[in-house]
Protein backbone atom coordinates (compact mmCIF):
# COMPACT_ATOMS: atom_id res chain seq x y z
CA UNK A 1 0.00 0.00 0.00
CA UNK A 2 1.30 3.58 -0.89
CA UNK A 3 2.24 6.09 1.67
CA UNK A 4 0.38 9.11 1.18
CA UNK A 5 2.96 12.07 0.15
CA UNK A 6 2.69 14.06 3.07
CA UNK A 7 3.71 11.38 5.73
CA UNK A 8 6.46 10.15 3.25
CA UNK A 9 7.41 14.13 3.07
CA UNK A 10 7.53 14.39 7.16
CA UNK A 11 9.36 11.05 7.02
CA UNK A 12 12.23 12.70 4.58
CA UNK A 13 12.33 15.85 6.41
CA UNK A 14 12.57 14.27 9.84
CA UNK A 15 15.59 13.15 8.80
CA UNK A 16 17.22 16.22 8.04
CA UNK A 17 15.82 17.99 11.25
CA UNK A 18 17.90 15.14 12.83
CA UNK A 19 20.93 16.03 10.42
CA UNK A 20 20.61 12.75 8.61
CA UNK A 21 21.39 12.27 5.45
CA UNK A 22 20.08 14.58 2.68
CA UNK A 23 17.47 14.95 0.43
CA UNK A 24 19.21 13.42 -2.69
CA UNK A 25 20.05 10.49 -0.02
CA UNK A 26 17.03 10.57 1.65
CA UNK A 27 14.35 11.41 -1.07
CA UNK A 28 14.54 8.55 -3.76
CA UNK A 29 13.80 6.04 -0.98
CA UNK A 30 10.94 7.34 0.12
CA UNK A 31 9.49 8.63 -3.19
CA UNK A 32 9.36 4.86 -4.02
CA UNK A 33 6.90 4.09 -1.37
CA UNK A 34 4.47 6.93 -2.86
CA UNK A 35 2.02 6.36 -5.64
CA UNK A 36 3.42 7.57 -9.04
CA UNK A 37 1.14 10.28 -9.36
CA UNK A 38 2.04 11.93 -6.26
CA UNK A 39 5.68 12.00 -6.51
CA UNK A 40 5.98 15.07 -8.01
CA UNK A 41 3.95 16.56 -5.51
CA UNK A 42 6.27 14.95 -2.89
CA UNK A 43 9.14 16.32 -4.42
CA UNK A 44 8.13 19.98 -4.79
CA UNK A 45 6.47 19.60 -0.97
CA UNK A 46 10.35 18.48 0.20
CA UNK A 47 12.18 21.01 -1.93
CA UNK A 48 10.31 23.83 -1.19
CA UNK A 49 10.41 23.33 2.59
CA UNK A 50 13.41 23.21 2.61
CA UNK A 51 14.10 26.36 0.69
CA UNK A 52 12.14 28.62 2.64
CA UNK A 53 13.04 26.71 6.03
CA UNK A 54 14.48 29.57 7.81
CA UNK A 55 11.48 31.80 7.47
CA UNK A 56 8.99 28.42 7.77
CA UNK A 57 10.89 27.60 10.91
CA UNK A 58 10.99 31.13 12.51
CA UNK A 59 6.95 31.55 11.86
CA UNK A 60 6.90 27.81 13.89
CA UNK A 61 8.67 29.70 16.47
CA UNK A 62 5.68 31.84 17.10
CA UNK A 63 3.32 29.41 16.82
CA UNK A 64 4.63 27.01 19.38
CA UNK A 65 4.20 27.54 23.32
CA UNK A 66 7.84 25.54 23.82
CA UNK A 67 9.71 23.76 21.53
CA UNK A 68 9.37 20.08 20.12
CA UNK A 69 11.14 17.42 21.14
CA UNK A 70 14.21 15.75 19.07
CA UNK A 71 12.16 12.83 18.52
CA UNK A 72 9.06 14.54 17.70
CA UNK A 73 10.61 16.10 14.46
CA UNK A 74 8.42 14.19 12.19
CA UNK A 75 5.77 16.85 14.07
CA UNK A 76 7.75 19.60 13.53
CA UNK A 77 8.11 18.75 9.75
CA UNK A 78 4.58 18.28 9.07
CA UNK A 79 4.01 22.02 10.41
CA UNK A 80 6.77 23.52 8.01
CA UNK A 81 5.28 20.82 4.92
CA UNK A 82 1.31 23.09 6.20
CA UNK A 83 2.80 26.41 5.99
CA UNK A 84 4.97 26.12 2.82
CA UNK A 85 1.42 24.83 1.41
CA UNK A 86 -0.31 27.76 2.94
CA UNK A 87 2.31 30.14 1.57
CA UNK A 88 3.49 28.97 -1.55
CA UNK A 89 1.63 26.10 -3.14
CA UNK A 90 -2.08 26.50 -5.06
CA UNK A 91 -3.19 23.49 -2.56
CA UNK A 92 -7.12 24.77 -1.09
CA UNK A 93 -5.62 25.41 2.26
CA UNK A 94 -8.62 22.97 3.91
CA UNK A 95 -6.45 20.48 2.27
CA UNK A 96 -3.26 21.79 2.98
CA UNK A 97 -4.24 21.85 6.66
CA UNK A 98 -6.62 18.64 6.38
CA UNK A 99 -4.50 16.49 4.77
CA UNK A 100 -1.13 17.66 6.67
CA UNK A 101 -3.03 17.15 10.49
CA UNK A 102 -3.80 13.43 9.35
CA UNK A 103 -0.67 12.33 8.48
CA UNK A 104 0.30 12.70 12.52
CA UNK A 105 -2.10 9.77 12.85
CA UNK A 106 0.05 8.00 10.03
CA UNK A 107 2.86 8.92 11.94
CA UNK A 108 1.57 7.26 15.32
CA UNK A 109 1.44 10.69 16.64
CA UNK A 110 -2.59 11.14 16.99
CA UNK A 111 -1.92 13.54 19.92
CA UNK A 112 0.15 15.81 17.29
CA UNK A 113 -3.16 15.99 15.06
CA UNK A 114 -4.60 19.02 17.49
CA UNK A 115 -1.25 20.58 18.04
CA UNK A 116 -0.86 21.08 13.80
CA UNK A 117 -4.61 21.74 13.01
CA UNK A 118 -4.58 24.68 15.66
CA UNK A 119 -0.95 26.19 14.60
CA UNK A 120 -1.87 26.14 10.99
CA UNK A 121 -5.68 27.69 11.71
CA UNK A 122 -3.84 30.46 13.93
CA UNK A 123 -1.75 31.15 11.06
CA UNK A 124 -4.05 31.50 8.71
CA UNK A 125 -6.31 34.20 11.28
CA UNK A 126 -2.93 36.28 12.30
CA UNK A 127 -0.29 35.81 9.75
CA UNK A 128 -0.12 39.18 9.69
CA UNK A 129 0.76 40.07 12.87
CA UNK A 130 2.84 37.05 12.98
CA UNK A 131 4.98 37.78 9.89
CA UNK A 132 4.70 41.98 10.70
CA UNK A 133 6.95 40.76 13.98
CA UNK A 134 9.60 39.26 12.00
CA UNK A 135 9.99 41.74 9.74
CA UNK A 136 13.42 42.81 12.05
CA UNK A 137 14.56 38.73 11.31
CA UNK A 138 17.09 38.87 7.74
CA UNK A 139 17.02 35.18 8.20
CA UNK A 140 12.74 35.34 8.39
CA UNK A 141 12.54 38.16 5.01
CA UNK A 142 15.96 36.68 3.07
CA UNK A 143 14.81 32.87 4.03
CA UNK A 144 18.59 32.10 4.22
CA UNK A 145 20.56 31.03 7.55
CA UNK A 146 22.43 34.30 9.38
CA UNK A 147 26.18 32.91 9.37
CA UNK A 148 25.02 32.18 5.17
CA UNK A 149 24.13 35.85 4.53
CA UNK A 150 27.36 37.19 6.63
CA UNK A 151 29.76 35.15 4.52
CA UNK A 152 27.82 36.55 1.45
CA UNK A 153 27.59 40.44 1.93
CA UNK A 154 31.61 39.60 2.78
CA UNK A 155 32.65 38.22 -0.32
CA UNK A 156 30.29 39.84 -2.55
CA UNK A 157 28.73 42.90 -1.36
CA UNK A 158 27.29 44.15 -4.70
CA UNK A 159 25.37 41.28 -5.27
CA UNK A 160 23.87 39.67 -2.18
CA UNK A 161 20.25 40.68 -3.49
CA UNK A 162 20.97 38.39 -6.73
CA UNK A 163 22.60 35.19 -5.27
CA UNK A 164 19.40 35.30 -2.72
CA UNK A 165 17.01 36.04 -5.43
CA UNK A 166 18.46 32.93 -7.43
CA UNK A 167 18.73 31.08 -4.44
CA UNK A 168 15.11 31.17 -3.32
CA UNK A 169 13.79 30.32 -7.31
CA UNK A 170 13.12 27.04 -8.32
CA UNK A 171 16.42 26.11 -10.54
CA UNK A 172 15.95 26.14 -14.59
CA UNK A 173 16.41 22.75 -16.51
CA UNK A 174 19.93 23.29 -18.68
CA UNK A 175 20.73 20.58 -21.16
CA UNK A 176 24.10 19.87 -22.71
CA UNK A 177 24.00 18.87 -26.46
CA UNK A 178 26.32 16.16 -28.18
CA UNK A 179 27.48 18.96 -30.56
CA UNK A 180 29.02 16.08 -32.84
CA UNK A 181 25.86 14.36 -33.65
CA UNK A 182 23.89 17.18 -33.85
CA UNK A 183 24.62 21.01 -34.11
CA UNK A 184 22.25 23.46 -31.54
CA UNK A 185 19.76 24.97 -34.24
CA UNK A 186 18.74 21.77 -35.58
CA UNK A 187 17.60 20.34 -32.04
CA UNK A 188 16.08 23.25 -31.18
CA UNK A 189 14.25 22.92 -34.00
CA UNK A 190 13.62 19.19 -33.04
CA UNK A 191 12.03 20.52 -29.22
CA UNK A 192 10.25 23.31 -31.25
CA UNK A 193 8.30 20.09 -33.48
CA UNK A 194 8.01 18.62 -30.26
CA UNK A 195 6.17 21.86 -28.99
CA UNK A 196 8.91 22.48 -26.38
CA UNK A 197 10.40 25.78 -26.08
CA UNK A 198 13.92 26.22 -25.63
CA UNK A 199 16.62 28.91 -25.41
CA UNK A 200 20.49 29.01 -26.42
CA UNK A 201 22.62 29.07 -23.10
CA UNK A 202 24.32 32.50 -23.45
CA UNK A 203 27.75 31.43 -22.56
CA UNK A 204 28.10 27.77 -23.31
CA UNK A 205 27.77 26.95 -27.38
CA UNK A 206 26.41 23.35 -26.82
CA UNK A 207 24.02 24.49 -23.99
CA UNK A 208 20.40 24.98 -24.33
CA UNK A 209 17.12 25.89 -21.17
CA UNK A 210 13.68 24.71 -21.87
CA UNK A 211 11.61 27.22 -20.91
CA UNK A 212 8.95 24.62 -18.51
CA UNK A 213 11.34 21.90 -16.73
CA UNK A 214 10.03 18.58 -17.77
CA UNK A 215 11.09 14.79 -17.76
CA UNK A 216 14.12 14.79 -19.54
CA UNK A 217 13.93 11.15 -20.83
CA UNK A 218 11.09 11.93 -22.89
CA UNK A 219 12.91 14.37 -24.81
CA UNK A 220 14.06 14.02 -28.28
CA UNK A 221 17.64 11.80 -28.43
CA UNK A 222 17.44 11.65 -24.80
CA UNK A 223 17.84 7.93 -24.47
CA UNK A 224 20.38 7.82 -27.19
CA UNK A 225 22.90 10.00 -25.33
CA UNK A 226 22.61 13.10 -28.09
CA UNK A 227 21.82 15.30 -24.76
CA UNK A 228 22.32 15.30 -20.92
CA UNK A 229 21.24 17.54 -18.21
CA UNK A 230 23.93 19.63 -16.83
CA UNK A 231 23.92 23.52 -16.04
CA UNK A 232 25.39 25.71 -17.83
CA UNK A 233 27.84 26.87 -15.36
CA UNK A 234 29.21 22.94 -15.36
CA UNK A 235 29.34 22.94 -18.92
CA UNK A 236 33.16 24.41 -18.89
CA UNK A 237 34.79 22.24 -17.73
CA UNK A 238 35.29 20.02 -20.68
CA UNK A 239 36.71 22.99 -22.69
CA UNK A 240 39.06 24.31 -20.11
CA UNK A 241 40.77 21.19 -19.74
CA UNK A 242 42.44 21.50 -23.28
CA UNK A 243 41.69 17.99 -23.62
CA UNK A 244 43.76 16.17 -26.87
CA UNK A 245 44.01 12.56 -28.67
CA UNK A 246 46.20 10.58 -26.53
CA UNK A 247 45.79 12.04 -22.88
CA UNK A 248 45.07 10.41 -20.16
CA UNK A 249 41.97 12.09 -17.99
CA UNK A 250 41.43 11.91 -14.35
CA UNK A 251 37.95 13.02 -13.25
CA UNK A 252 38.03 13.18 -9.73
CA UNK A 253 34.46 13.30 -7.51
CA UNK A 254 33.62 12.19 -10.78
CA UNK A 255 29.40 11.03 -9.46
CA UNK A 256 27.14 11.42 -11.11
CA UNK A 257 29.31 11.23 -14.45
CA UNK A 258 27.98 14.77 -15.93
CA UNK A 259 31.10 16.01 -16.29
CA UNK A 260 33.18 12.68 -17.65
CA UNK A 261 30.37 12.06 -20.09
CA UNK A 262 30.97 15.31 -21.39
CA UNK A 263 34.68 14.80 -21.78
CA UNK A 264 34.71 11.57 -23.56
CA UNK A 265 32.22 13.01 -25.91
CA UNK A 266 34.20 16.52 -26.25
CA UNK A 267 37.54 14.59 -27.24
CA UNK A 268 36.71 11.21 -28.00
CA UNK A 269 40.54 9.92 -29.07
CA UNK A 270 41.76 10.12 -25.35
CA UNK A 271 43.88 7.59 -24.31
CA UNK A 272 41.65 6.48 -21.21
CA UNK A 273 39.28 8.55 -19.36
CA UNK A 274 39.61 7.54 -15.34
CA UNK A 275 36.29 8.14 -13.24
CA UNK A 276 37.27 8.03 -9.61
CA UNK A 277 34.58 9.08 -6.58
CA UNK A 278 34.74 7.70 -2.91
CA UNK A 279 31.10 6.26 -2.59
CA UNK A 280 30.50 3.04 -5.01
CA UNK A 281 27.03 3.35 -4.79
CA UNK A 282 27.43 6.93 -6.41
CA UNK A 283 29.53 5.49 -9.12
CA UNK A 284 26.61 3.27 -10.34
CA UNK A 285 24.93 6.46 -11.65
CA UNK A 286 28.34 7.46 -13.44
CA UNK A 287 27.94 3.99 -14.98
CA UNK A 288 24.16 4.77 -16.09
CA UNK A 289 25.69 8.27 -17.56
CA UNK A 290 27.97 6.65 -19.31
CA UNK A 291 26.06 3.72 -21.12
CA UNK A 292 23.48 6.01 -22.20
CA UNK A 293 25.85 8.52 -23.65
CA UNK A 294 27.90 5.21 -25.24
CA UNK A 295 31.02 6.23 -23.98
CA UNK A 296 33.65 4.34 -21.99
CA UNK A 297 35.77 5.40 -18.55
CA UNK A 298 37.24 3.07 -16.03
CA UNK A 299 35.25 3.46 -13.43
CA UNK A 300 37.06 3.36 -9.51
CA UNK A 301 36.08 3.59 -5.97
CA UNK A 302 38.46 5.39 -4.57
CA UNK A 303 39.43 8.09 -2.03
CA UNK A 304 41.12 11.46 -3.62
CA UNK A 305 43.09 12.10 -0.61
CA UNK A 306 44.87 8.58 -0.60
CA UNK A 307 45.53 8.13 -4.69
CA UNK A 308 48.29 5.04 -3.57
CA UNK A 309 45.27 2.53 -3.33
CA UNK A 310 43.95 2.67 -6.59
CA UNK A 311 46.46 4.71 -8.85
CA UNK A 312 48.64 2.87 -11.18
CA UNK A 313 51.74 4.86 -11.19
CA UNK A 314 51.11 6.10 -15.01
CA UNK A 315 50.99 10.22 -15.06
CA UNK A 316 47.65 11.88 -16.44
CA UNK A 317 48.20 14.93 -18.46
CA UNK A 318 44.62 16.12 -17.07
CA UNK A 319 43.12 16.56 -13.69
CA UNK A 320 39.52 17.85 -13.41
CA UNK A 321 39.22 17.93 -9.37
CA UNK A 322 35.19 19.08 -8.62
CA UNK A 323 36.05 19.17 -5.26
CA UNK A 324 33.82 18.59 -1.92
CA UNK A 325 32.47 21.91 -0.66
CA UNK A 326 29.29 23.45 0.58
CA UNK A 327 27.37 23.89 -2.28
CA UNK A 328 26.77 27.71 -1.40
CA UNK A 329 26.43 28.37 -5.42
CA UNK A 330 23.62 25.60 -6.53
CA UNK A 331 21.32 26.20 -3.47
CA UNK A 332 18.70 26.11 -5.77
CA UNK A 333 19.48 22.85 -6.60
CA UNK A 334 20.19 21.36 -3.16
CA UNK A 335 17.49 23.52 -0.99
CA UNK A 336 18.54 21.57 2.00
CA UNK A 337 21.70 23.01 2.27
CA UNK A 338 20.25 25.87 4.21
CA UNK A 339 19.51 23.59 6.75
CA UNK A 340 21.93 21.45 6.79
CA UNK A 341 25.46 23.46 6.29
CA UNK A 342 26.74 25.68 8.80
CA UNK A 343 29.87 28.17 9.41
CA UNK A 344 31.75 24.96 10.98
CA UNK A 345 31.76 23.46 7.99
CA UNK A 346 33.48 25.70 5.96
CA UNK A 347 36.71 25.30 7.68
CA UNK A 348 36.23 21.72 7.48
CA UNK A 349 35.66 21.21 4.19
CA UNK A 350 38.71 23.90 3.10
CA UNK A 351 41.01 21.31 4.98
CA UNK A 352 39.73 18.75 2.87
CA UNK A 353 40.04 20.37 -0.46
CA UNK A 354 43.67 20.86 0.54
CA UNK A 355 44.26 17.60 1.20
CA UNK A 356 42.53 16.80 -2.53
CA UNK A 357 45.00 19.46 -4.01
CA UNK A 358 48.42 18.30 -2.49
CA UNK A 359 47.24 14.06 -2.59
CA UNK A 360 46.58 14.57 -6.55
CA UNK A 361 49.25 16.57 -8.12
CA UNK A 362 51.38 14.08 -8.03
CA UNK A 363 49.79 12.27 -9.95
CA UNK A 364 49.70 15.06 -13.10
CA UNK A 365 52.44 14.75 -15.57
CA UNK A 366 55.03 17.90 -16.03
CA UNK A 367 53.26 20.20 -18.66
CA UNK A 368 49.89 19.31 -17.68
CA UNK A 369 46.72 20.96 -16.39
CA UNK A 370 44.89 20.28 -13.57
CA UNK A 371 41.46 21.77 -13.55
CA UNK A 372 40.48 22.92 -9.85
CA UNK A 373 36.44 23.45 -9.31
CA UNK A 374 33.59 23.89 -6.96
CA UNK A 375 29.75 24.92 -6.94
CA UNK A 376 30.53 26.78 -3.77
CA UNK A 377 29.91 30.50 -4.25
CA UNK A 378 32.87 31.18 -1.16
CA UNK A 379 36.29 32.26 -1.75
CA UNK A 380 37.64 30.56 1.22
CA UNK A 381 36.85 27.15 -0.66
CA UNK A 382 38.03 28.74 -3.93
CA UNK A 383 40.44 31.77 -4.82
CA UNK A 384 41.74 31.72 -1.34
CA UNK A 385 42.31 28.16 -1.71
CA UNK A 386 44.14 27.77 -4.71
CA UNK A 387 45.68 30.96 -4.06
CA UNK A 388 47.47 29.16 -0.73
CA UNK A 389 48.13 26.03 -3.21
CA UNK A 390 49.97 28.20 -5.70
CA UNK A 391 52.03 29.50 -3.12
CA UNK A 392 53.26 26.36 -0.97
CA UNK A 393 53.89 24.50 -4.57
CA UNK A 394 56.79 25.29 -6.39
CA UNK A 395 55.96 23.89 -9.53
CA UNK A 396 52.61 25.14 -9.86
CA UNK A 397 51.38 28.14 -11.71
CA UNK A 398 48.23 29.24 -12.70
CA UNK A 399 46.64 29.84 -16.34
CA UNK A 400 44.74 32.16 -16.27
CA UNK A 401 41.11 32.04 -17.57
CA UNK A 402 40.35 34.21 -20.75
CA UNK A 403 36.35 34.28 -21.00
CA UNK A 404 33.09 36.30 -21.34
CA UNK A 405 31.45 34.84 -18.15
CA UNK A 406 31.69 35.08 -14.21
CA UNK A 407 34.37 37.35 -12.85
CA UNK A 408 38.28 37.40 -12.43
CA UNK A 409 39.47 36.39 -8.87
CA UNK A 410 42.71 36.67 -7.61
CA UNK A 411 43.27 33.17 -8.56
CA UNK A 412 40.81 31.43 -11.03
CA UNK A 413 37.06 32.71 -12.16
CA UNK A 414 33.96 32.92 -10.21
CA UNK A 415 30.23 32.47 -12.18
CA UNK A 416 27.77 33.87 -9.04
CA UNK A 417 24.42 32.23 -9.20
CA UNK A 418 21.64 33.60 -11.55
CA UNK A 419 17.96 33.47 -11.48
CA UNK A 420 17.53 32.73 -15.33
CA UNK A 421 20.59 31.35 -15.97
CA UNK A 422 23.70 29.26 -14.44
CA UNK A 423 24.48 28.33 -10.90
CA UNK A 424 27.30 29.33 -9.12
CA UNK A 425 30.69 27.91 -9.58
CA UNK A 426 34.38 28.16 -9.72
CA UNK A 427 37.13 27.29 -11.58
CA UNK A 428 41.48 27.55 -11.82
CA UNK A 429 43.20 26.26 -14.02
CA UNK A 430 46.90 25.04 -12.62
CA UNK A 431 49.55 23.82 -14.65
CA UNK A 432 52.59 21.87 -13.57
CA UNK A 433 55.79 22.82 -14.82
CA UNK A 434 59.43 20.46 -14.98
CA UNK A 435 61.66 21.20 -12.63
Amino acid sequence: MSLKPRVACARVLAELLRHKGSLASSLPQWQDKVAPADQALMRELCYGSMRYYPRLNAIVGLLLEKPLRNKDSDVLALLLLGLYQLDYTRIPDHAAIGETAGAAKALKKPWATGLINGALRRYQREKQTLTDSLKESEEYTCAHPQWLLNAYRAAWPDDVETIIAANNAHPPLTLRLNTRTQTREAYLQSLAESDIEATATPWSPCGLTLTTPCDPTGLPGFARGQVSVQDEATQFAAPLLELAPGQRVLDACAAPGGKTGHILQSEPELAEVVAVDLEARRLARVEENLTRLNVQAKVVAGDATEPASWWNGTPFDRILLDAPCSATGIIRRQSDIKLLRSAADIERLTELQGQMLKALWPLLAPGGILLYATCSALPAENSEQVERFLQTTDNAVELPIDAAWGSAQPAGRQLLPQREGHDGFYYAKIRKIAK
